[in-house]
């Protein structure tokens, strides 16, 4: 995608959150170097991103010490402690440390798409990115003290709860997610995230809820269609449009955290059954498209469950 840059690979700590979060502490030995910010600089004003890295996951940044500065495509952002940045999904982005002192801040990764479900599409479909990157709302953290605060509250406790791994630990993180979202959602004052019709959405829902109701079935683009009253064409234009994804990738996004549900609670079902509950004639395709979201097989992804809640 990026040739000159790094991808990378996001191993999630717990794979049916699909979330990664750790802190990193350096010291001030560690700091760049007058020359490395300067050539960093040069690059980025330049449009030179050789040495960045990317990934597929959205990525929370919380200085908890120090200074670190971050750079991606449309801006340069010096943070101090307290602050909060955002990179929106497979969007480039580096780092410096540019404090004189240790620096400390914790890094959230997080695969948005784990979070769409029908009770919420109509508002996670504006976190879908297909104008705009997620980083397009950092402004709210510079004009709103209560909403980076409220932040950096919520990435603490996200913190905390996967490192304590208490009872119920996935519903506190699943809900402090959900209430990031919607801090962003609340406070995007220039509307960044609001260039979606919900209107689509509403026209769309014959369609959604055919795909909800035949996982295990033959699902076709043209009886979708034909349910919303559109040509084969238009539909496909509509469905990215309001969604934002195709609507191939939206059934496969579906068969696949079916998959999930039936792996993790269902014990008596092979991985060929479960491929087969959710659509998937084909078990070389369904352990094909399993891993593109899940980087890993249906059954390592069952044990990485397991071993996270051992």
């Amino acid at each position: 995608m990026y040739p000159d840059m790094y991808y990378e690979q996001v191993y999630y700590q717990n794979p049916f959150l699909a979330i990664r979060i750790w802190q990193i502490d350096q010291e001030a030995q560690n700091r760049a170097t007058e020359e490395l910010r300067i050539r960093v600089e040069q690059n980025w004003q330049q449009s030179r991103y050789s040495g960045w890295h990317y990934h597929e996951e959205v990525e929370f940044l919380l200085v908890l010490n120090g200074e670190l500065t971050v750079f991606y495509k449309e801006e340069r952002i010096p943070l101090q402690p307290g602050d909060v940045v955002v990179f929106g999904s497979s969007e480039p982005h580096t780092t410096l440390q540019t404090s004189n002192g240790n620096l400390s801040y914790i890094v959230f990764q997080i695969d948005l798409r784990k979070y769409w479900d029908p009770s919420t599409l109509n508002s996670m479909q504006h976190f879908s990115e297909v104008i705009r990157p997620l980083s397009s709302v950092n402004y709210i953290f510079r004009e709103k003290e209560d909403v980076r605060l409220r932040m950096g509250e919520l990435i603490r406790e996200i913190y905390g709860e996967m490192n304590e791994g208490k009872v119920g630990y996935e519903l506190a993180v699943s809900s402090a997610i959900k209430s990031m979202l919607l801090q962003l959602l609340r406070n995007d004052s220039r509307q960044r995230l609001h260039y979606s019709n919900n209107s689509l959405l509403t026209r769309l829902q014959p369609a959604l809820a055919y795909v909800e109701e035949r996982l295990d079935e033959r699902i076709s683009v043209a009886d979708a269609s034909r349910l919303v009253n559109m040509s084969y064409t238009h539909f496909i234009k509509t469905f990215k449009k309001g969604v934002g994804m195709s609507f191939t990738d939206f059934v496969v996004l579906k068969r696949i955290k079916k998959a999930e549900q039936l792996l993790l609670t269902n014990d008596r079902l092979s991985i060929a059954e479960v491929a087969e509950s959710v659509g998937f004639t084909n078990i070389g395709h369904f352990y094909e498209m399993f891993r593109r979201y899940n980087d890993c097989s249906p059954k390592q992804f069952k044990q990485r469950l397991q071993e996270s809640s051992g």
